[in-house]
């Protein structure tokens, strides 16, 4: 039902509530300290670039597609439902990396990072995500965030060892 209201909402009025109703989310997550889930994608092109994006909230840095994973829900299912809603890209292939426990929000949290390869332009949602981009791997965007640089430490070696099998 919240999913459907904030649908509802003007996308500028639904961009303008996000940063507090985030402070409140995050402090709550704080006091309770419950485990959240949640899912992360790397897109590739067929270039080989990187997806980046960036959040109408939280802190003003690069980070990757991805969010919060529903009670029950399939892991992966939520990893393309998040890039769809988001970005309005559909993934055909989905390879899982695993699952990394973090703390967001100073709230631990199990992260299912997954790999993409998409050459589909992303069209972000203006509400969320203010703006997306494919970024050459040697070239990503600065600030990129803490939890952000550490995944992309796990999809580098990801990517090496694929690449070693290979050979």
């Amino acid at each position: 039902m919240l999913h459907l209201i904030e649908r509802l909402l003007p996308a500028p009025l639904h961009r303008a509530l996000l940063p507090p109703v985030a402070r409140v989310r995050d402090r709550w997550r704080r006091w309770r300290r419950t485990e959240i889930t949640g899912c992360c994608v790397f897109i590739s092109n067929s270039a080989g670039e990187l997806l980046m994006l960036r959040h109408s909230y939280g802190p003003p840095v690069w980070a990757l597609p991805g969010g919060g994973i529903a009670k029950g829900e399939d892991p992966e299912a939520a990893a393309r439902r998040e890039v769809f809603e988001e970005l309005a890209m559909r993934l055909d292939e989905v390879q899982s990396l695993g699952v990394r426990d973090e703390m967001i929000s100073n709230s631990p949290q199990k992260a299912h990072l997954f790999a993409a390869l998409c050459d589909a332009e992303p069209k972000p949602d203006q509400r969320e995500i203010i703006e997306a981009r494919f970024f050459a791997q040697d070239a990503l965007p600065e600030p990129i965030g803490r939890v952000t640089a550490e995944r992309l430490e796990v999809w580098r070696a990801a990517a090496g060892a694929s690449q070693s099998s290979e050979s």
